[in-house]
């Protein structure tokens, strides 16, 4: 979706007879939406959930530590079915 975005936008900036001054002002719209530490944290959270989803590995949640230095992990569904 945001390559289509990229391109769609390119596409008017090159094509367009609009000038330099609506070119710099798209530019710097792009820069600052790009910039933005909203927009960052929204790639970082879709990119971590597009990775979860994909991930062939086995979810693992730490239980009761044995001592200071030691933790189990086990996989979601065998905790699932343990607590039931």
């Amino acid at each position: 979706m945001l390559r289509l975005i990229i391109g769609v936008a390119a596409g008017y900036v090159l094509g367009s007879k609009a000038g330099r001054a609506r070119y710099e002002q798209l530019s710097a719209a792009t820069r600052a939406v790009a910039g933005s530490p909203v927009t960052r944290k929204l790639v970082l959270v879709g990119r971590q959930r597009l990775s979860d989803r994909l991930s062939t590995q086995q979810k693992l949640e730490p239980m009761e530590p044995l001592d200071e230095r030691t933790t189990i992990l086990v996989p979601h569904d065998q905790l699932r079915r343990g607590a039931r």
